[in-house]
């Protein structure tokens, strides 16, 4: 059955709430039980406890994280998630407003298989030194 775009934008939805949640447990929830995400071509974090593991980083480096969806696209079951997200950095207090997105690979079930994210590392550097 193919992945209709509506349910993705639902999917990337309640995902956008499940970041906004706080709960590394919520975000890793929307991954395949194998499933994957990788930023900035960095080494992946395989599975979905990895993928809590990713989450719970950036909920302590940023614990007032709130996330924005900004624009989605989908075709078949790739997707692209693009993202804002506002917060500040718990080392320097610095705030931070970071854009990126994430290229999804899903499955039937509307899990995410494989993630690709991207943000401008040296930008959000930049705006956590400033504080």
């Amino acid at each position: 059955m193919p992945i209709s775009p509506d349910a993705v934008a639902k999917m990337a939805a309640d995902y956008t709430a499940a970041w906004n949640s706080g709960s590394a447990e919520a975000v890793a929830a929307f991954y395949a039980e194998d499933g994957e995400i990788a930023i900035n071509r960095g080494e992946p974090w395989s599975g979905r406890d990895r993928v809590r593991d990713m989450a719970a980083g950036f909920f302590a480096d940023v614990p007032d994280m709130a996330l924005v969806c900004d624009d989605l696209r989908v075709s078949g079951a790739h997707s692209v998630y693009v993202w804002t997200f506002t917060g500040h950095d718990a080392a320097t207090g610095a705030p931070l407003s970071i854009r990126g997105w994430e290229e999804w690979e899903l499955d039937d079930d509307l899990r995410v298989r494989a993630s690709r994210g991207w943000f401008d590392a040296e930008e959000y550097a930049r705006q956590a030194a400033a504080g």
